[in-house]
């Protein structure tokens, strides 16, 4: 019988290397990653690797789970949009720092989308609210976000993503075509981004 708490635990101490944000630690150690990732996969469910879920589609390695949601800054209460809802593991991870009923996720798969609503639910974490659609338009019923996320690597940041986050909200997101960049940006009161680099990474283009 294999202890997936105890899996789950270990890998929340060795991201302690990399993440010093004891929340999202806790996070990571609360998130069942094993229930996110297909059956045929779930043996590899903590290692801290990216794994293939599917629709071309790959659920992030836990250290850049950790990493964006410490460079996201999150609290209690947090309006966040997702783009790229995937499996639905990120935005768990997102629910647990800022509350399951402020994430709002986009899928552009709508197999995904239903198989991440399932699982979610089925963990816990029902109140997230996942649609199908194109992410670089948004979620604009739900507008404006205090936090704005892609888990795919896009040229620029989509300029309704931009104009749905609120001001002096922040945007992350892996931007560059071919070589990527983890790209955090503050929008300013007159709609410029103000970014920081935040170093290399590799992820799915966005659809």
């Amino acid at each position: 019988m294999v202890d997936w708490d105890r899996q789950r635990s270990r890998l929340s101490d060795r991201l302690r290397e990399r993440v010093a944000d004891e929340d999202v630690l806790a996070a990571i150690a609360s998130v069942p990653r094993h229930q996110f990732v297909p059956d045929d996969k779930r043996h590899d469910a903590y290692a801290d690797r990216p794994l293939p879920i599917g629709s071309g589609q790959t659920i992030s390695a836990p250290h850049m789970v950790a990493i964006m949601a410490e460079v996201l800054d999150l609290s209690p209460g947090d309006r966040v949009l997702e783009v790229g809802t995937g499996c639905g593991y990120h935005a768990a991870v997102t629910a647990e720092l800022v509350g399951p009923e402020n994430v709002h996720s986009v899928e552009y798969h709508a197999s995904l989308a239903d198989d991440a609503r399932e699982t979610l639910e089925a963990t816990g974490y029902g109140d997230i609210s996942v649609r199908v659609g194109d992410g670089k338009e948004g979620w604009p019923e739900h507008a404006p976000y205090d936090r704005t996320y892609l888990t795919c690597a896009a040229p620029e940041f989509p300029a309704p993503l931009v104009e749905q986050t609120r001001d002096d909200g922040v945007l992350l997101a892996p931007i560059g075509d071919g070589q990527q960049r983890l790209i955090r940006a503050e929008k300013q009161a007159d709609g410029t981004l103000d970014s920081e680099d935040h170093g290399g990474v590799r992820f799915v283009p966005l659809q």
